[in-house]
């Protein structure tokens, strides 16, 4: 049998009480990091499409704002969305631009977003009708650099019950790649 005599003082106690709230504090720090990390790099199932990632009503116009802030660093990657054919004055007839309303403000006043596509066959393509395109976005020049999106696949589709997209939020932060 063993007995143990353990004396404690005010100060052991002090200490113990003080490393143990320092290991809780470490713990919660690193149990915050670990999630602030993880919504970072968290992934959204609905946005990827196979290997090509989509651009969804949420992610929209960060990705779009990345985009051309970082041309070089997207040209050649493949991307998938939606939008309606909208058109201005001085495209060529195989361009047309596929927008999307952003909402900017409380009254629900919008302005045309979108990218700028090359597609052999867009004149045969009625404005505001809406299609899902995959597509590749190379470096281009229309009133300066511009990513166009070269589309490789065009499929006709229903207007989307929730058409409109919203500007970037504070969370905003550019990568490199479409996630």
């Amino acid at each position: 049998m063993f007995i143990y005599n353990i004396k404690l003082s005010g100060t052991k106690i002090f200490k113990l009480i003080f490393i143990l709230i320092i290991i809780f504090v470490v713990f919660l720090c690193g149990v915050v990091g670990y999630k602030l990390y993880n919504a970072s790099v968290k992934v959204d199932d609905d946005i990827v499409c196979g290997s090509v990632p989509k651009l969804t009503n949420k992610n929209y116009s960060s990705i779009l704002k990345s985009v051309h802030e970082n041309i070089d660093i997207y040209a050649g990657q493949k991307i998938k969305f939606s939008g309606f054919v909208y058109r201005v004055y001085d495209l060529d007839k195989e361009q047309f631009v596929l927008g999307r309303n952003m909402i900017i403000s409380s009254d629900f006043q919008s302005v045309v977003v979108g990218f700028l596509c090359h597609y052999k066959e867009a004149v045969n393509l009625r404005d505001n009708e809406w299609v899902e395109i995959e597509g590749t976005i190379t470096k281009g020049n229309y009133h300066g650099d511009m990513p166009i999106l070269e589309i490789n696949s065009l499929k006709q589709i229903e207007k989307p019950n929730d058409e409109y997209v919203y500007p970037p939020d504070e969370n905003y932060i550019p990568t490199s790649l479409i996630l």
